[in-house]
This record gives C-alpha cells, structure tokens and sequence, in this order.
C-alpha cells in the first residue's frame, strides 16, 4: 500500500482527469490538491483532509478529519463519500472521522471487472477498506455503512473481526436474507437489484443514455425529504452517473452481490457470526420495515441493538441529527486502549 501523490490535502474534492493544482500554504501531505474543486460548498466537510491511498487492488478517495477513536464511515447507492457532509462533522466533534468512497464510485479507483464479477464482490471492497484503514494507521476501528456501504461493513466484520471495534448498518439486512425473503412487493419496489445485475452492456447502456433518470428515481422513490438533497449534492450524485467507468463498477458490484456475495452469506450462515456489537437502523416505512431486521440480524451477531427512524432509506440525508446522535452514542461505547 502507498499514499498517491497529491493525496492529504486540505480543500474541496476534485474531479478525474483535471490538472492539479497547488494548495494553499498550509496544507498537509504533499501539499497539492487531488483536482479542480467541485461544485458543492466548501463548507461540507470544512476542516477534513482529503486522501487518495492505494491499496492492493486499487485506489480509494475520501476525507478525514476529528479527534478521537476512529470511525470508518460507508455510502450506498446512488450516493458518494458526500452523503455524510452533514452527520461527519458531527461525529467528528468526538471521533476521529474516514469517510471514503467504495470501489467503482465516486473518485475511488475502477479497477477492470472479471468473468465472476469477483473484483466488485463485497469482500474485496471491504479488503479495500480495511487496507485504508491501516495505511491510516488504524488497525481497530469502527464502521458505519448505509445501504451498499453497510453491506461492505458487514462483510468487513465478518471477514476482519479483529479489525472492528463496533458495527452500525443502516438500512438493510444481510445480502442472502434480502434474496431468499423477496417477493412481489420487493420485486417491484426494487426492482433496480435484478436491473443493475442484467448481463453487461444492458443497464450499462440505458444508463448512459439519461444517468439523470434512475439518480432521481433512487432519490424520489426511496426517500421521504424532497429538501434532504441540496441542488448541487444531487448533481454531484448524478455526475459519477456520467461515466462509463463507473456506471459499469456499479453495475459488476450488484452482480457480485447475486452471485459471489449471496454465495459467501450463504457460506457463512450458522458458522460465523460478528462478533462485535452491531447497532441496526432502518426506514420505518422502507422494504425491510416488516421483515423484523432486529430478529434477522440476531442470528448472524450477539449483540444487537437498534430500531426503526421515522425517516425514508437515506437515513443520514433525511435525518442526519439524529442518526449522528444514535452513532455516537453507540460508538462512545467503543473498548478503550485497542
């Protein structure tokens, strides 16, 4: 693992393919910027780094920022790192914050997919992240992941106990549980699983002829804030929609997820169990309200706590005073000294 040239530096986060430019004095790492600065204000993230760090099987992209023990934070669909803007500076008032972009999104590195789809399956993003961690100088930490993020988070804590401290997934129940329990409704409502995982160039190729479409879509029909979305974080959303590159990544990663990640629950299911604590927040009114996430979530961990928020799926967009408080509270009880 290496530290990318232009990586720990502070400011806004950059686009692909720009020339860099230099930071401001002042600025730590090597001081340059990673790119030209995006379109949303800098005052999301204010005071957090920005980092681009190689790691076996790619680059990853996120900020830093807090003080205190670390905390890993995930993004799902059809979000980036930014779906935090508004609950990290929060959590950094009391922990040491990594917000970061998963493998095919955002500014994270798209490495080249395979026949199996193994190089998007979630044990490979969650080596990813486990592997920034570390070059972060982190080896015990705590992760929170909403939507495709939470299914890395869980994977990760499956596959690096020692890694994770506590465990916090919002909105969703293990992969293989999702598959064996849809039905009609779920089918319908979401119907994007079984879209995205169509055989290549499929929905590679609807997409790229209006990203705008289906960013809305997820927006509007998952959500219940219309307001939990700024203008310019929306576009961003639909930006990495623009490239080919990363609608493909997207679409591998649901693939691997009916596939190699079903196939590795399913492997794991009555012969390892998480084994730190796990916090489990879900939409009241989304796909996974009826199906008891508490009780479901009880036969993979021990120790489990949670409920329902009075929110659509976006939890930390719709409601992010809230989810910051229940996270912290849950993380505040993090072991000391590991």
């Amino acid at each position: 693992m290496q530290l990318v040239p232009g990586a720990f530096a502070l400011g806004a986060l950059g686009k692909r393919c720009r020339p860099a430019r230099r930071a401001e004095e002042g600025s730590t790492g090597t001081g340059r910027f990673t790119g030209m600065q995006k379109g949303y204000p800098a005052s999301m993230f204010e005071g957090f780094e920005v980092f681009d760090i190689a790691t076996s099987g790619t680059t990853i992209h996120g900020r830093r920022g807090g003080h205190g023990p670390p905390v890993l934070l995930l993004h799902g669909i059809p979000e980036t790192h930014l779906m935090w803007h508004a609950v990290a500076p929060r959590l950094a008032e009391r922990f040491t914050v990594v917000a970061s972009d998963l493998r095919g999104y955002g500014d994270s590195g798209k490495p080249a997919s395979s026949p199996d789809h193994a190089t998007y399956s979630k044990r490979e993003i969650a080596l990813d992240q486990v592997e920034l961690m570390e070059s972060l100088g982190y080896k015990w930490f705590s992760v929170a992941g909403h939507d495709r993020g939470a299914r890395c988070a869980y994977r990760l804590a499956l596959d690096h106990p020692d890694a994770v401290d506590r465990l916090a997934v919002l909105d969703i129940v293990p992969t293989a549980d999702v598959f064996r329990r849809a039905d009609k409704d779920f089918v319908t409502r979401f119907w994007i699983w079984s879209f995205l995982a169509a055989p290549e160039p499929v929905p590679e190729g609807m997409i790229g002829g209006a990203p705008s479409v289906i960013v809305e879509h997820m927006l509007e029909a998952w959500g219940e804030r219309r307001d939990a979305f700024p203008p310019e974080v929306r576009a961003e959303y639909i930006e990495q929609f623009r490239d080919p590159a990363t609608v493909h990544a997207i679409c591998e990663e649901y693939r691997a997820a009916a596939t190699l990640d079903y196939q590795h629950d399913e492997a794991d299911r009555g012969v390892r169990r998480i084994a730190c604590p796990m916090l489990v927040l879900w939409s009241h009114s989304g796909a996974i309200a009826g199906w008891r996430p508490l009780e479901m979530w009880q036969s993979w961990a021990d120790e489990v706590s949670g409920g329902p928020m009075p929110v659509g799926h976006f939890l930390p967009e719709e409601a992010p005073e809230e989810t910051a408080r229940r996270l912290t509270d849950f993380f505040a009880l993090s072991e000391p000294g590991r």
